[in-house]
């Protein structure tokens, strides 16, 4: 069984330099870099509450706590685009993006 009650931060670190980003360490939270594109990411437990302001958003959680995560970051409806990735036992994970109507403007 994954550490529930530890952020998901290699896992996190491990997606994105899979998927080409330059990772820039910062603790639980760090930026990751590919072209002209920076996104702020951030591994939670639980879905600690995420911010109101900011560009790129990804948050990084175990996949018991993604559909929650889901939903506190719907309901504060940001202003950023944002994704939420949940990480399986398994290395696998899922990612869910903010719908284009959804962001506030």
């Amino acid at each position: 069984m994954a550490p529930v009650n530890t952020p998901p931060v290699e896992e996190a670190k491990s997606i994105f330099n899979d998927l080409g980003y330059e990772v820039l360490e910062d603790g639980d939270e760090f930026r990751a870099k590919r072209k002209w594109r920076e996104v702020h990411v951030t591994a939670l437990t639980d879905g600690s509450d995420a911010p109101e302001r900011g560009d790129l958003r990804c948050f990084v959680t175990w996949e018991e706590h993604a559909a929650r995560l889901r939903e506190r970051v719907r309901e504060l409806n940001p202003e950023y685009e944002w994704a939420v990735i949940g990480v399986r036992e398994s290395g696998d994970y899922e990612v869910t993006r903010a719908p284009p109507s959804s962001i506030a403007v």
